[in-house]
């Protein structure tokens, strides 16, 4: 979720007008308005400062994010040996060209 996303919602939940959350901080409805705008890419501090001033708190936690492809065939692959890899490349590469000499005939 972006910053300006959460920094709203917090305000909108907590019942806030950028008013009253600038007068919270200390700035101007301005300032409040351009935090919460799309692309608004406020320092930790200032977010976290914000989301207090709503009455909420900053949580951040990290996850071990899914691979995009399949690490187990890369892993069997650094087990082989150059010959083996090469032999896997020779015969793949033999196979997608009776593939490809196939569509072009049918």
């Amino acid at each position: 979720m972006e910053a300006a996303t959460l920094i709203r919602q917090s305000r909108q939940r907590a019942g806030l007008t950028q008013v009253e959350l600038a007068r919270r901080l200390g700035t101007t409805q301005s300032a409040v308005a351009r935090l919460e705008g799309h692309g608004s890419s406020p320092r930790l501090a200032t977010l976290e400062r914000a989301l207090r001033a709503t009455g909420h708190e900053l949580s951040l936690r990290s996850t071990r994010r899914k691979p995009g492809v399949d690490e187990t065939l890369i892993a069997r692959q650094l087990r082989m040996t150059p010959a083996e890899r090469l032999r896997a490349f020779e015969t793949s590469y033999a196979q997608t060209r009776k593939i490809a000499a196939a569509a072009r005939r049918g």
